[in-house]
């Protein structure tokens, strides 16, 4: 087998593959249904139009017996009138027009013949469609409830195409769902030991902890003013002279911040006056 050949075979196969997938039984079964009542409307065309030839050649026999009858008339009248010749030309058209005739009634009766066929064609055609009718009502039946049975199942099992679509679907949703979870904890556990810089920020992490020094000093300084203020000495922690100087430092800083902010206010009385 050539190329060619192999090719055409191939797509042949593939094209009847997808024609049998795409073919519904219900449409065919109602296509073939159609086309045996298409034949029987032919057959009894075919019987209308002979039976209207049949007609069309009794109706010329008739006349032609019509014909028959008025040359015997004429025959006798010339006879009597001792015209053999008129005579003898009225019979020769009787024998003509009895000529006539008969080729009519053998074609009447062949005609008869072919129509009785026709109708007996006709009749069991008639039959073969009632038939394939009831046939095909039940064969569509079966095939609806079979088709509902295999959906049924395939959805039950999983391996239908839309439920193959559906389980792949969550599947994808079930990885993707991983991975972001998994990147997320990634995030997190980066973020918490500082195995990178903030993309907002130029510090590292030199500057971080020198900022984080500054804020427990800060801290430690805001608390030696409250202590004081609260008349706690530092002196319950053990150190009489360095707790002292401290805290003179820490009454100092207050005193300037004091200072600082009522002056600040009495600008702004003055600024406001002077409007």
């Amino acid at each position: 087998m050539g190329i060619l050949s192999r090719a055409s075979y191939v797509i042949r196969s593939k094209f009847n593959a997808i024609l049998n997938r795409a073919e519904d039984p219900s449409e065919s079964l109602d296509y073939s249904y159609e086309q045996m009542r298409d034949q029987l409307q032919d057959v009894k065309q075919g019987i209308a139009d002979l039976t209207t030839q049949k007609k069309r050649l009794e109706i010329q026999k008739r006349r032609l017996e019509e014909n028959v009858e008025k040359h015997n008339e004429q025959a006798r009248e010339a006879v009597q009138q001792d015209r053999d010749d008129l005579a003898r030309k009225a019979l020769e058209k009787k024998k003509s027009k009895m000529n006539q005739i008969e080729d009519l009634e053998t074609q009447i009766a062949e005609l008869q013949n072919t129509q009785d066929q026709l109708v007996d064609k006709k009749d069991e055609l008639q039959s073969r469609i009632e038939g394939f009718r009831t046939k095909k009502e039940t064969m569509k039946a079966r095939y609806e409830a079979a088709e509902a049975s295999t959906r049924v199942s395939e959805a039950m099992s999983g391996v239908g195409d839309e439920m193959g679509d559906v389980a792949r679907s969550i599947e994808r949703a079930e990885e993707r769902t991983e991975e972001m979870e998994a990147r997320s904890q990634a995030m997190d556990e980066l973020q918490d030991t500082g195995a990178f810089d903030d993309a907002l920020s130029d510090e590292d992490e030199i500057d971080r902890e020198l900022s984080s020094g500054r804020t427990d000093r800060e801290v430690d300084a805001e608390l030696e003013t409250l202590r004081a203020e609260l008349g706690k000495d530092s002196a319950d922690d053990g150190g009489d002279g360095d707790a002292a100087d401290a805290a003179t430092e820490s009454d100092d800083l207050v005193d300037e911040e004091v200072e600082a902010e009522l002056e600040e206010l009495q600008q702004e009385e003055d600024a406001d006056a002077s409007k």
